[in-house]
This record gives C-alpha cells, structure tokens and sequence, in this order.
C-alpha cells in the first residue's frame, strides 16, 4: 500500500477550475466555524468544523501539489500530530494565553519558512510581484515568531513581565521599521540585488522590529498584542500565499488575519488605544517614581471576618470581576461555588467581564465556561458598566488594572485613558486578591485606601475556600440555632406530653435526666405521660423498672392499648432510644421482622421529638420513616448528653 502511494501521481486529479471551488468552499466552511463559535452552545461544533475544514485543505494541497510520494512528509505528519497531541494534554487553562502566543509564532515562522523558498524562486516566480511578495512574507513572518516567542515568555515570566524600555527606543522601532519596508522595496527589483542580501536584510531588520516592539509591551496593552500577533499570523500566511500563487493558503490566512484585525481594533477602541501608537510602542509609559506610600495591610478581625459574611447575606444585586489573578489561581470553580451560595439566598449575579481582563481576548469567558457558569451572566463592559452604582455589592477575584480609577486621571501612567470597569462607584466592595501591589501596569489603585472596600488578601483559591467554609459554618449555626429554638418552643408550650423511652435510655442511662425533664415540663403547666411497649427494652417491665428507679410515679405510666388513642391530641411526644416499637413499617413493610407487630401511634402526634443515638435502623434492621418527616425533630447523639444539654438551655 505504501508503494503504491509513493508512486502515485495525484498532480492531475484536480483541475484548476475544481481546486478553485474546493477552496472557496472550505472557506466558506472555515468562516460558518468561526461564526458558530461566536455562540457558546455552538462554539465546540464551530470549532471542530473548521479545524476539519483545514484537515481537509491539508489533503487538497497534498493532492493538488503531487505531495503524497514524499516520504519526509509523513515522518513531518507524525512528530507535528504527536507533539500537538501532547500539548493539547499537557497545557493547563491558565497557560492557555501564552499557548496560543506560540502558536501563533509557529504561524508566522511556517510563513517565513515558505516566504524564504519563495524568495530563492522555489516553487514561486521571480517576477518583482512574487519578489515582493515573498520578502513581505519573510519580514511580517519573522515579525510574527519573535513577537509572539517574546510575548509567550512574558507570560510564562521566562521573560520579565514589566516593559524593558532603552534610550531612544521608540526612534529605534521607527527606523527599523522604514529600513525593512526599505529592504523590501529595493530586493523587489529584478537583478538589483543579490537574492540572499534581499533576504538577510530583512530578516534582521524585521527581526529588530519584532523584538522592539514586543519587549516594551506592558499593562493591559498584552492581550491586543496576542491578538495583533494572531492578525499578523494570517497576514503573513495570506502574503506567503500570493508569493507562490497558492488560492487557499491566501484564503484560509485572509480569514485569519482580518478576523485577528477585527478583534484587535474592536480592543484597541474598548481601550482607547491607536493600533500604531502600540506597534510603535507609544502606550507603553514608565512612571514616576512616586513618593513612597505605606503599603494597605488588612489585619483578618473577627469583626471583618463577620462583616464580610454580613454583606455576602445580605446582599440581593452582586456584580462578580473576574481577573488574572483568579486564573493564576485556578479559582474559577470557587468562584461559581461562591456565586451558587448567593443565588440561593436570594441574589441576582452578573459577571463583568473587561475586554482585556486575562492575557488573551476571551480569557475570562474561557475560565468561567469551563466552571458551567452561565454565558448569559457574562456582560461586557459597556453593557454593565451603568449598573455598579446600583449594585449592593461588587466581588473582586484577582482584578486591578481594569477597575482602577487612576485610569481615569493619572497621566503619564501605562492606564491612563484606558476605560475601566466602575466598581469604585459601588458602595460595598470585597477584593480577594493576592496583595495591594500595582497590577501588570505598575499603577497603586487607591480603591485600596477605601473604608467601604473589603480587602481579603491571599491566594484567591484559598481565600474564596475558606469564605466558603466560613459560610457554611455560620449557616450550620444559624440551621442548629433555629432548630434548638423550635424545639425549646415546643417544649415551653407544650401542655399535653407523652414520653416514649426505649432500650436507647437504658444504655444512656439518661432515666433520670428524662424525669428532670418531665419534671421542668409539669411546673410549665404540662401533662405528662409515660408510653410503655409491651416489648421496650430487653426483657418485660424493663422500661417500668428503669423509671421507678428515677422516682417516676407508677401512675404515670401507661401500657400501650391505654395510651395509644392519645398520640394524635398531645401537643408533643418526645422519644427517648426508642425505634421498632414506634416503626410505622410495622403497619405495611410484608417480610420484615417487625410487620404486623402492634406499636405506639407515636406517628399520630403532629409535633415529636426524638432523642436517639442515630437514624440506623433499630434492632429489627428496619428503617423508620419517622426521621424523615418534617414534623418530626431529630436530636441526635448519646441521649444522656442531648437531654442533659436541653436541660441547661431550659
């Protein structure tokens, strides 16, 4: 088989007609991906159907070019699917953005590899258009790769995350940039210069640029990079297209780049950034040194620590601001917990999500998605902007330079001018960040300085953990609160009462605690009666003998045919370890142990307390409906302890 591919000739089984209508409809396939992407609950189909669409443009090129008898080919095949495959496994969602950085470098270094050749007059013309052409693939090729290989190592902090500025250096980007057009235009001319020389020279001076530029990025200016890198990607494989006259190639990275370049002036305007004043690195400004200010340290009080509990109740209208500091930690799911235990109490959730928020476009969306977090609560800035003055309460996780206010006044600053998302207009805000450091632009934000903003400072998968914990606990006591309170209601107003003690008493030995008990309830004015089973215990009388030794009058004692026509007029009957001699199974559940046994109607009564060790079944192995009743309250535990300890309440 591998034979008979390698002899193959597939050069002439697309004509040129053919070919130009398969590309024009893997376009079209490639752009519908890109649209359904737009939407969440397309966005993985959009994203398989193109990606197929370029498998299957792979293919036609193979086909079209005679490329399948090449062996190197396959070997090429194999160590970019397994390489691929392995990156795809390994890369984890946080390092998502300089992931695509480098792909999109591996782009624009697959251009200039083809722009190259191209220039040598391999596989392409000579002619001062395909000249050109290749030399301009070449320059925004090398642009692209260096770029993008500075912009991943920043990201990846190989590289330092702050602007690296040198004296004259926007002079420097400048004439680099006219040199290389210049090399372009001059290696563009038939027989002037040597081809080499053309190709070199551009190379350098584009390469000069690339670096230039890229290593003064700073602030939120790296996510309109990414995406200008991407644009340049296409535009590179677009021009690397023309230089070999191939339709798909300048297609397929026609689409790249335009849509790269959309998405880039569609940030650069949310920013309020010139596209060339940041390939000329103009936005990127090192600020004064400011006179040194103490740093905002939080001292964790109990007081705060209840204070912020306190505004996460209470609030009804919560703005969450997700940042890259949420994603540094991985907090994604946290936060959904977080926004889930609101919702429940009642709240109104939106996230606000800013454009450059993360270091890629979408960053944010990305990381909430993967936490199931609902794509109709993501709104963008302009969209929510007019809503924080509104909002009882407005949630930082790991956001800075996208809310802060000096944005707004502070010239001279990598933000200034930048627009901001509003929270310094809420009245209440928690900010679950790492420190009160400057953000990537190294600007203070003085939201920090604010009595009305509620800093909780540390790693934000930590923090948000522990509020969780501190939620559920406050809400355990509150449960706990509210259940000891009803049952002590019940028994302060209870004036008909009917105790049922069982084996559980005998073990507790809890007799005596049960008859102090009976004792508070009859000076509150209450009847007491005791219900004795035939069978409670272990032995006839067992129950009878155990409360004559705690003083309780024989009188009050009541066998079960005498009492049972009671349970439904008591206003409360308090169990005490008693379970199958009270099991309503008895009554229906064939084939047990306990079916057909006569018991106490204890489930009659409308308010019952029961004091057991657990809610295992009894000794006949049956479970009791009883425990799940709403009616019926469960004071679980040794009954020697729970009686003693509702006794201290009372």
């Amino acid at each position: 088989m591998s034979n008979i591919i390698l002899a193959l000739n597939t050069s002439n089984l697309i004509s040129p007609t053919l070919y130009y209508i398969i590309c024009a409809v893997l376009a079209l396939v490639i752009l519908l991906g890109i649209y359904l992407m737009s939407k969440v609950k397309t966005s993985v189909f959009g994203n398989g159907l193109s990606a197929f669409a370029l498998l299957l443009g792979i293919i036609v090129t193979f086909v079209r070019y005679n490329v399948l008898p090449m062996p190197l080919i396959y070997v090429a095949l194999a160590i970019g699917t397994i390489l691929g495959l392995i990156l795809a496994y390994k890369v984890k969602m946080i390092e998502m953005p300089q992931m695509v950085a480098l792909l999109n470098g591996l782009g624009g270094g697959a251009s200039l590899l083809v722009g190259i050749f191209a220039a040598f007059g391999i596989g392409a013309n000579l002619d001062a258009f395909s000249k050109s052409t290749s030399l301009l693939a070449i320059s925004v090729g090398v642009i692209t790769l260096l770029g993008s290989l500075i912009a991943a190592g920043k990201l990846h902090k190989i590289f330092t995350q702050k602007p690296i500025v040198f004296k004259g250096h926007q002079i420097y980007t400048t004439i680099s940039l006219i040199l290389a057009v210049g090399m372009i235009i001059i290696g563009s001319i038939p027989n002037l210069i040597d081809p080499t020389i053309a190709v070199v020279g551009a190379m350098l001076l584009s390469s000069i640029f690339g670096i230039m530029f890229t290593i003064r990025v700073g602030g939120a200016d790296m996510p309109i990079t990414i995406s200008l890198l991407n644009s340049f990607s296409g535009v590179a494989g677009a021009i690397a297209g023309l230089a070999i006259s191939d339709t798909l190639l300048v297609a397929v990275g026609g689409i790249v780049g335009s849509s790269g370049l959309l998405l880039t002036q569609i940030m650069c305007k949310a920013m309020n950034r010139s596209l060339m004043d940041i390939l000329l690195g103009k936005t990127t400004v090192i600020g004064k040194k400011e006179d040194s200010k103490v740093e905002v340290k939080q001292k964790v009080t109990k007081e705060k620590e209840s204070s912020h509990l306190e505004l996460l109740k209470s609030a009804k209208n919560v703005i969450i601001v997700p940042g890259y500091g949420m994603a540094i930690a991985q907090a994604q799911h946290l936060v959904k917990n977080l926004a889930d235990k609101l919702t429940q109490n009642g709240a109104s959730i939106k996230y606000a999500i800013h454009p450059v928020a993360g270091r890629m476009p979408g960053h944010m969306n990305v990381l909430l998605a993967e936490a199931d977090v609902d794509y109709d609560d993501l709104y963008e800035m302009e969209d929510i902007n007019q809503e924080f003055k509104d909002a009882d309460l407005t949630i930082v996780v790991g956001a800075n330079d996208v809310l802060n206010p000096s944005a707004r006044d502070a010239e001279g600053t990598p933000i200034y001018g930048m627009p901001i998302l509003n929270v310094d207009e809420c009245n209440n805000v928690i900010i679950f960040n790492y420190d009160t450091k400057p953000g990537y632009a190294g600007v203070d934000n003085p939201l920090y300085e604010r009595r009305d903003v509620h800093l909780i400072l540390g790693n934000a998968f930590d923090t948000i953990g522990k509020l969780l914990t501190d939620l559920e606990s406050k809400q355990k006591v509150v449960k706990e609160t509210t259940k000891e309170e009803t049952h002590l209601n019940l028994l302060k107003s209870a004036k008909n009462v009917i105790i049922v003690p069982g084996y559980g008493m005998a073990i507790a030995q809890a007799q005596h605690l049960v008859k102090n008990l009976a004792d508070k309830l009859t000076q509150n004015g209450a009847s007491i009666k005791y219900a004795i089973h035939p069978v409670a215990g272990r032995m006839p009388g067992h129950m009878n003998v155990l409360l004559a030794e705690a003083d309780v009058d024989y009188d009050d004692l009541y066998e079960m045919e005498d009492i049972n026509q009671e349970f439904k007029d008591a206003d409360l009957t308090i169990v005490v370890g008693a379970n199958d001699v009270l099991n309503p199974s008895a009554r229906d559940a064939e084939g047990t142990p306990i079916y057909g046994m006569p018991i106490l109607n204890v489930d009659e009564c409308n308010n019952v307390i029961i004091f057991n060790y657990d809610t295992k079944p009894g000794y006949a192995g049956v479970d009791n409906p009883l425990y799940e009743r709403r009616d019926v309250h469960l004071i679980l535990g040794n009954a020697f302890d729970t009686i003693n300890a509702l006794l201290e309440k009372l």
